[in-house]
């Protein structure tokens, strides 16, 4: 695994924390050159440091994936400093946490807008230079893409969005070589969940979930080396992605009951 990431080109979004951040630091430990993206600046900027003094290669730049103009200059600089793009992981992305009778409609153009719209800005600057490396285009979706997720209608429909698109892409390069992955962590460790938007677009601030029951973010960075090496078009992990995936085929009446009394057991749960 090392080996087919050495000397590759990584462009991560999302990177200053979560899983971006540990795709960051696995990856460079594994030989990439890493570009990691994010709006907080001054925690790419320590990361990096920590990546460059154990001799990771990595540069980085600021970039909110709403902004195309950011994913532009995302892309160059990327290219300018590396000469290229091989692998672009899009991570960034909010999550929600709300019943949509109580939810703001402000909450669900903010959910498509980083989750859906970042990865349509992202790919639209990397393409031609994964077109040219035969590379691999990324999203990390979630199992709230594969089924609808109560209390995160917003999650859900971007999610799902952003399957459509990459599914699309995929066919539409056929036959340039590209490699087009969707890839579904369950319940991670990270804190996507801290920053989870409630009914009014305010941050819910602490998980309500058992960080101890999570896969890490170590864990999720792994897993979707792998995937990239074997060029996987959708890559599950745990239980959870191909547990879903596999009852939705047959009983997706039982997957809404699964789902609804796993979300009603959360503390403040907004099910009843």
């Amino acid at each position: 695994m090392g080996h087919y990431l050495n000397n590759k080109v990584v462009v991560v979004t999302g990177a200053s924390s979560g899983i971006g951040e540990a795709m960051a630091r696995e990856y460079a430990k594994m030989g990439a050159k890493v570009v990691m993206a994010a709006r907080r600046e001054e925690e790419l900027r320590r990361i990096a440091s920590e990546i460059e003094s154990s001799g990771g290669k990595v540069t980085y730049t600021a970039c909110d994936v709403v902004c195309e103009e950011d994913c532009k200059h995302l892309m160059q600089h990327a290219v300018d400093t590396f000469g290229g793009i091989d692998v672009l992981i899009c991570n960034a992305g909010l999550s929600m946490r709300a019943l949509f009778d109580d939810c703001d409609l402000k909450v669900l153009h903010r959910l498509m807008d980083v989750n859906f719209w970042g990865t349509v800005n992202c790919t639209k600057y990397a393409l031609k230079w994964l077109q040219q490396s035969r590379g691999s285009l990324v999203g990390i979706s979630s199992v709230a893409g594969i089924h609808g997720l109560p209390g995160r209608t917003g999650y859900s429909a971007s999610k799902y969005a952003m399957t459509g698109f990459l599914d699309t892409i995929r066919v539409e390069n056929l036959k340039k070589g590209l490699h087009v992955m969707t890839a579904c962590p369950g319940f991670t460790a990270s804190n996507v969940r801290f920053s989870a938007l409630t009914a009014d677009g305010s941050q819910q601030g602490e998980t309500p979930r058992n960080e101890a029951k999570m896969m890490t973010p170590e864990q999720v960075a792994h897993i979707v080396a792998r995937g990239i090496r074997r060029r996987k078009r959708l890559c599950l992990m745990e239980w959870e992605g191909r547990g879903t995936h596999l009852l939705k085929k047959f009983f997706p009446g039982l997957v809404d009951k699964l789902f609804y009394a796993a979300m009603a057991k959360e503390p403040d749960s907004p099910l009843k």
